[in-house]
């Protein structure tokens, strides 16, 4: 005969092991304003992406400080724009994280020894890398935009322009196999059927302001017709006066579809 006392414990302790596992297979998603997200994977890794957040006026006042994000495993950038490239480097040092981006934005930044080679890691579209295990996979995929690299020379005091390659999109395979596209700053492509197609990814994360980047019709069109993803949050709107579509003309546009659309606000995070 089982002891009550022993049942019970026994019961207690699957229960934490069910919770802790139900834990691990949870995907934390930050927005942080503009492009920048913060991704904690099932296994705990940070993931940031397009780090720009010190100098950008939707960033909550908490985060201004790149110590509150606390330990980053990994730095993805998808082009060389101030907007999206600006914290890199500083984040990379404080956590020692490796900066991966376009061969090109890359090559610049250790050639003006804006990172060392060790922390400026390049590749290229269509290339996948695993800098966290073999079980998180980043494949870089086209975006349709530019990536030149703004820099202020310390020697003249004078800004500069270099070559960023040429911008990019990340699909990210979490150890789940939860598929997340973040398109980067991009305008509106034929092949993003091809991404929904072939990556099938399950939250998008798609820019919609407007004027750099898609517009909420535009957005609502690629999201609808292409990408077919389980979740979208958009992104890339209202940081500067230019960028003026909106989550509701965006879902307005998208009208019914089986894509959730899930707006937050600089600083939310939700789970998947």
């Amino acid at each position: 005969m089982t002891h009550p006392i022993l049942s019970s414990l026994g019961a207690a302790l699957l229960l934490s092991a069910t919770t802790s596992a139900q834990a691990q297979n949870k995907t934390d998603v930050q927005w942080l304003g503009q492009a920048t997200f913060k991704i904690t994977t099932p296994g705990g890794k940070v993931i940031v992406i397009d780090p720009y957040l010190t100098a950008n006026p939707k960033t909550p006042d908490a985060y201004k400080k790149l110590e509150a994000l606390g330990k980053v495993d990994l730095i993805l950038v998808t082009h060389g724009h101030n907007d999206h490239f600006a914290d890199a480097p500083a984040l990379a040092r404080l956590n020692n994280a490796p900066v991966y981006g376009p061969a090109g934005l890359m090559q610049s930044v250790v050639a003006l020894e804006i990172l060392p080679a060790n922390l400026a890691m390049r590749f290229g579209k269509s290339g996948t890398v695993t800098p966290l295990g073999p079980d998180i996979k980043i494949t870089a995929v086209h975006a349709e935009h530019s990536s030149e690299l703004g820099w202020k020379n310390p020697a003249s005091g004078k800004d500069e322009v270099h070559v960023g390659g040429e911008p990019v999109g990340y699909i990210i395979e979490l150890e789940n196999g939860f598929k997340i596209y973040h398109a980067g700053d991009t305008g509106l492509f034929g092949d993003m059927k091809l991404i929904g197609d072939y990556y099938k990814p399950d939250l998008a994360l798609i820019p919609i302001g407007g004027y750099f980047v898609m517009s909420p019709k535009d957005a609502a069109y690629a999201t609808r017709e292409w990408l077919h993803p389980r979740y979208v949050i958009p992104m890339h709107y209202g940081t500067t006066p230019q960028l003026k579509g909106t989550p509701a003309e965006y879902a307005a546009a998208l009208g019914s579809s089986r894509t959730k659309v899930m707006a937050l606000n600089p600083g939310d995070k939700t789970t998947f």
